[in-house]
């Protein structure tokens, strides 16, 4: 075998039998790197297995390029390897082998072509996306030959065989090879390789990348949702894959799996419109990376759902399918989610109807999702109102209106009030009213009577019955030949086409008939003496009621009457008189004897002046020489039945003879029950009170601008009127313990009415409107109820109609969430029926609004200026904290209201509690001016008895007390603008006898009525955790007035040394404080922040410095930037903008701030007036032009007290002159004092106001 294989050129012998596996042996070959090309020839004998590899730069050898595994060869194989190399590569030829006898030699290495094995040239990389085909081209020297293989080999393993040959040219050929379906493990080193018959051809190394297609790893985001829209957020920067993105998609889809489309997007943000409405989509992001297949899948969806639309209209074709007396079923076409525009959705049925006598009542019902609905409880004949309204959760259609009547029905019953009888002896007169409740035409009345009892036994009761049949245009009727003195029961009932209604039962009793006496014919006496005429008794017939006795009755006759015939008209003696009593009494007649019926069963003599008794009356003897008339009478009683007798004019008889006169005539008198007559009484009573009451306010408010002497008031005697110059004195008293003495009088003034109504004989009649009856009523005693809504018309005829100037409104629209009064003036111009109702000007101030609107009347060639005086400040049932803004109300009021105008209508919530005070106000302080009195007592008593519950408590009732003092005691302090500088100039003036002048006792009357704080007045600043934010302990402010502080810094306070005070226009305009401590700098920019402020007013020397002088200061969240800073003589002027960093979508505010220079320390006042005017200028433009007036100022001094009333009191004048043209120093320091006492507590400062205000005066 050695001689065999030794012979010739040097070779390689290797043994590897005997080797365990895993063991190879290697021919490493030098790098071939020189040329481009390279053949490598060897000659090889083979009993066992022969790999060649080639290596690349040192990487892995990868598959063998050349296999000889198969049957031995027991010969020498020739074999050329053709090599392709590019720099800057190079290869090694590495030869192993398989168990076996393997040997090599005769290796060349050639720097050309192989002559058998083709050559490649450079192979080129290839990038796909996973999933497609990768194509290499491979450029083959040489012609396509049937013999050669042709394949793609990779490093991996891979293989591919060539799919397609293209010549090049004449030399040159392409080879394609495919790899398909690749995945991201296909990424690596591919070559081609070709097999000859005598060798193989290896090209360089090409890399295949495959890239996978980009998904994001994130939905997208909803950032707005609409009814065809949805607004989206890709989040398409975090990916699984590969990029470069070079394409984004939103792809959406129905829940249902049908894609709706998709779209390329550009942009972060995509809108996804033409969507169907409250529609769930699923919507996902798809990327693309560049090469085909780049498109990933999508990406995780976002599920979201479109918004309800309005409906595309409303209900169709509504008709009504069936009418009733109480029910009407009606029917529309049916619809779908094309119309409704929303998966949820209601129908509702809304009615309204008038009732009977009542207002308007709007129903509404859901009928859910039929298409039929039966509208139930309705009354019937009424025409009602139906509509339809489809709605959901973003808007509502309505259906056209349908008008209906439903049918008639039996009526309601006869209202029991509205029958009248009047009784007769033999007859009953008999009224009533139609039902409130007809219920469709009446068409008849039926009255069935029936007699139940008579007070006469012997009367046959038993055809006392019947029935009438009355048409429904006769609402009376008169039942004759009844029995007197008995008792009738009464049944009406009325009746449509439908039948009769409900029957109502009423009784009442004839009178009882005076008993039937026989006739005497002026029979002459049985005997007659000087001091005794006897007479015939003659028994009477009962008629009605039995005859219980008789009275004999004697009267002197007077020579001046005349005498009558015998046809004279008698009349009774109602009240009995004895003889001893005539002459006292002055009487002409009296009672001699009272006999009892059992001693007149049949005809009696009876000697009159026979010096008896007969059951208590003395029969006086008569007296010779006088004419007198002897009367009998018979007296009936039943349930308090009493006699009375009727008397005729007896003729004249001559002095000298003892004439007699005798006449029996006989009446019977009912009399009422106790109970009735205690009533009558009692309404007479109260109408007599209410009459003069009416009169006395009517008049006060007609005639308090008369020039003339006004007429004393009158008082009561139990409390009688108090002198102005006691008052304070009285108050101070009422008060002690408690306030007993008040709570005393108000539970001894108060009555037990409950609602607020009015008494007929007051209240105001409105002209009748087309004959409309009943339509001259409204609930108003030249005092008005708050106006309803079915009322404003009838408000505004009632104005019109009383030449009313002035309407003075003492309640809210709305309190506590409950509505109080209806809003019945327009915001431009508005129609009431016949008036027209013009808004002109509105004027707001702190505590109340005057309105100004031009009135006219259709038909009246006359147009009237009317103003609404509309105080805000006072709570239902309760009273302002201080009397000091109504006072000025009231006096505003007065002023504005002409002396030639009708009464005043004012009116609160019900009519009752403030609209009294109010008017007992207004009474007292022209009382107290005219007279030096006041009557609170009486006036308020008879207030109440023209209208109840006129000062509703007794809280009203002691601030009453409390404004008139406070009235009596300041007085009216307001001076106009053309008499400031005299006025002011007298109240100067020094007094040489009293050493003191009108402005010191102003400022002294001041300080008496300033009300001074309590210590639970101030019990949240006195807590032990806010002392150390107080400056001073003894300038706190009141709980009342504080702003809490609103923005959440970690565990501190929400308090502030800080009190809330009003402008002259605007409430809690003025944020008055100290300058702040350094711990609590943080907490007046708080302040500023939470309460929107726009102005900081400093008046005091700086100590220490809150503010950034430039750049930003950061409180925590809060951040302070310092914006620009100027000078202008006496005032240093800030900007900052400050921002929360907690809550930016608040956005940020600009404050300016405005340090006063021109107030030293130790000064009292400011040293210029004209400096300090033009600092309150320069404050008043900056909040108009930053904030629109709307802007709170904070002011601040030292201490929060005296300076920054100053400015504020200056502030209140300046406006004041502006608006009324007047100055009223002491109302706007009183104003700021009812909540900080130390605002303006020095005289000279007070003194410092008016004279600002002269020279603003000035400067105007």
């Amino acid at each position: 075998m050695c001689d065999f294989l030794c012979a010739g050129s040097p070779f390689l012998f290797v043994n590897t039998s005997g080797r365990y596996g895993g063991q190879r042996a290697q021919l490493l070959l030098p790098p071939l790197k020189e040329n481009d090309t390279h053949c490598v020839g060897f000659r090889f004998y083979q009993a066992g297995g022969l790999f060649v590899l080639l290596a690349e730069n040192n990487n892995p050898l990868g598959v063998p390029v050349f296999n000889s595994s198969g049957p031995a060869y027991h010969t020498w194989k020739d074999v050329e390897l053709a090599v392709s190399t590019f720099w800057p590569n190079y290869y090694q030829a590495v030869s192993t082998g398989q168990r076996g006898l393997m040997a090599i030699k005769d290796i060349t290495l050639q720097g050309h072509q192989c002559m058998s094995t083709p050559h490649f040239l450079h192979i080129k990389g290839v990038e796909v996306n996973a999933g497609q085909t990768a194509t290499f081209q491979c450029t083959v020297n040489g012609k396509p030959q049937s013999n050669l293989l042709l394949y793609l080999q990779g490093m991996g393993g891979r293989q591919a065989v060539v799919r397609e040959t293209k010549p090049v040219n004449s030399r040159r050929y392409v080879a394609s090879f495919d790899v398909e379906n690749t995945t991201k493990g296909d990424s690596g080193r591919y070559r081609c390789i070709v097999q000859s018959e005598r060798g193989v051809g290896v090209s360089s190394y090409a890399d295949l990348t495959v890239k996978q297609p980009p998904v994001p790893i994130a939905p997208p985001q909803l950032t707005a949702v609409g009814a065809t829209y949805l607004w989206i957020q890709l989040n398409a920067n975090s990916i699984n894959g590969d990029g470069p993105i070079i394409e984004r998609e939103v792809e959406y889809r129905t829940m249902s799996g049908m894609l709706i489309d998709t779209t390329p997007v550009d942009k972060p943000t995509h809108k996804i419109g033409h969507l169907d409405p409250d529609t769930e989509y699923e919507i996902s992001v798809l990327l693309t990376r560049p090469l085909e297949g780049g498109t990933g899948n999508p990406g995780p969806p976002l599920r979201a759902r479109t918004k309800c639309a309005d409906p595309m209209h409303g209900p169709r074709r509504l008709e009504v399918v069936d009418i009733q007396s109480k029910q009407v079923t009606v029917r529309w076409e049916p619809f779908g989610y094309n119309v409704t525009r929303c998966h949820s959705y209601n129908l509702t049925v809304q009615y309204r109807y008038r009732p009977a006598g009542g207002p308007i009542r709007r129903c509404q019902v859901h009928s859910g999702k039929d298409t039929g609905h039966t509208v139930r409880n309705l009354p019937p004949f009424t025409n009602v109102s139906l509509r339809l309204v489809l709605s959901n959760p973003e808007g509502s259609k309505e259906s056209e209106e349908l008008l209906v009547l439903t049918d008639e029905d039996v009526p309601g019953a006869v209202p029991v009030d509205s029958i009248l009888g009047s009784s007769y002896e033999q007859q009953i007169s008999l009224s009533w009213r139609e039902p409130l409740q007809t219920y469709g035409l009446i068409r008849q009345y039926e009255i069935s009577y029936k007699a139940l009892s008579s007070f006469d036994t012997e009367f046959d009761l038993s055809n006392q019955s019947g029935k009438v049949i009355k048409p429904a245009n006769e609402t009376s009727h008169v039942f004759t030949g009844l029995y007197p003195g008995s008792t009738y029961s009464f049944t009406i009932r009325a009746s449509t086409i439908k039948g009769f209604g409900p029957p109502v039962i009423t009784q009442f009793t004839t009178k009882i008939s005076a008993p039937l006496m026989p006739a005497y014919d002026q029979e002459s006496p049985l005997n007659q003496t000087d001091s005794t005429v006897t007479v015939l008794l003659k028994p009477a017939q009962s008629r009605g009621a039995p005859v219980s006795k008789y009275q004999v009755v004697v009267e002197e006759e007077r020579p001046r009457r005349q005498r009558r015939g015998t046809a004279e008209i008698l009349r009774c003696y109602p009240v009995p008189i004895h003889f001893q009593n005539a002459s006292l009494l002055n009487s002409q007649y009296y009672f001699s004897a009272e006999l009892p019926m059992s001693e007149l069963r049949t005809p009696v003599p009876f000697c009159v002046g026979d010096n008896r008794t007969y059951n208590g009356y003395w029969n006086a003897p008569l007296l010779p020489h006088k004419s007198y008339g002897i009367y009998y009478q018979a007296v009936s009683t039943a349930n308090g039945v009493r006699a009375a007798t009727r008397k005729p004019e007896p003729e004249q008889e001559k002095p000298s003879d003892h004439t007699v006169t005798i006449a029996g005539a006989i009446a019977g008198i009912l009399l009422f029950i106790i109970i009735f007559l205690g009533v009558v009484l009692l309404m007479k009573k109260r109408h007599t009170m209410t009459s003069e009451t009416s009169s006395l306010v009517q008049s006060h408010y007609k005639q308090r601008e008369s020039e003339r002497e006004a007429i004393p008031y009158q008082t009561g005697q139990l409390h009688p009127a108090i002198r102005v110059a006691d008052l304070l004195q009285h108050i101070t008293q009422m008060k002690c313990a408690e306030g007993y003495g008040f709570k005393e009088e108000y539970e001894v003034r108060t009555t037990n009415n409950t609602q607020a109504g009015n008494n007929d004989h007051s209240r105001v009649r409105l002209q009748s409107q087309d004959g409309e009856s009943g339509s001259d009523y409204i609930n108003a005693n030249y005092i008005d109820v708050s106006p309803m809504q079915e009322t404003v018309y009838d408000f505004w005829r009632m104005v019109w109609q009383e030449n009313t100037a002035a309407i003075v409104m003492v309640t809210n629209l709305v309190e506590v969430g409950r509505v109080k009064c209806c809003k019945y003036w327009p915001d431009d111009t508005e129609i009431y029926g016949d008036m027209k109702v013009t808004l002109i000007e509105t004027q707001l101030l702190s505590e109340y609004v005057i309105r100004t609107f031009a009135v006219e009347k259709r038909g009246v060639a006359e147009i009237r200026e009317i103003r609404q005086f509309h105080f805000t400040g006072w709570p239902d049932h309760g009273v302002p904290l201080h009397a000091t803004g109504l006072l000025g109300f009231i006096r505003r009021v007065k002023a504005k209201t002409p002396p030639t105008a009708g009464p005043t209508v004012v009116h609160c919530s019900a009519g009752a509690g403030r609209t009294g005070c109010f008017i007992v106000i207004d009474i007292m302080l022209d009382m107290a001016e005219r007279e030096g009195v006041v009557d609170i007592y009486n006036c308020v008593r008879e207030l109440r008895a023209r209208r109840v519950n006129m000062v509703q408590t007794e809280e009203q009732y002691v601030f009453i007390h409390d404004a008139i003092l406070e009235a009596c005691l300041c007085g009216d302090t307001a001076i106009p603008a053309n008499q400031l500088r005299s006025v002011y100039y007298e109240m100067n003036r020094l007094d040489p006898q009293t050493n003191s002048s009108q402005i010191k006792e102003e400022f002294r009357t001041l300080n008496m009525v300033t009300p001074t704080l309590r210590v639970e007045d101030c019990s949240i600043a006195l807590l032990p955790r806010n002392h150390e934010k107080n400056r001073c302990m003894d300038v706190l402010p009141p709980d009342r007035c504080l702003p809490f502080l609103i923005t959440i810094d970690g565990e501190s306070s929400n308090y502030i040394n800080a009190a809330l005070m009003d402008s002259y226009k605007q409430p809690s305009a003025f944020i008055v404080t100290q300058h702040p401590l350094p711990n609590t700098v943080k907490d007046f920019w708080r302040l500023v922040l939470d309460y929107h402020c726009t102005s900081i007013v400093m008046l005091n020397d700086l100590c220490p410095q809150y503010w950034p002088e430039n750049g930003l200061h950061r409180l925590g969240s809060l951040q302070v930037e310092f914006v620009s800073a100027d000078l202008e003589e006496d005032v240093i002027s800030r900007i900052f903008r400050i921002y929360n960093t907690a809550r930016p979508q608040d956005g940020y505010r600009m404050v300016q701030q405005f340090q006063f220079l021109g107030w030293p320390m130790y000064r009292d006042t400011p040293v210029s007036k004209r400096s300090f005017l033009k600092l309150v200028h320069q404050v008043d433009k900056w909040q108009e032009e930053y904030d629109g007036g709307e802007g709170r100022t904070v002011v601040h001094c030292l201490n929060g007290g005296g300076r920054s009333g100053v400015f504020c009191s200056i502030s209140i004048v300046c406006e004041m002159l502006r608006q009324q043209r007047c100055v009223d120093v002491f109302h706007a320091v009183k104003t700021l004092r009812n909540n900080k006492p130390n605002m303006v507590d020095l005289l000279e400062q007070y003194k410092f106001c008016y004279e600002v205000a002269l020279e603003y005066l000035n400067s105007a």
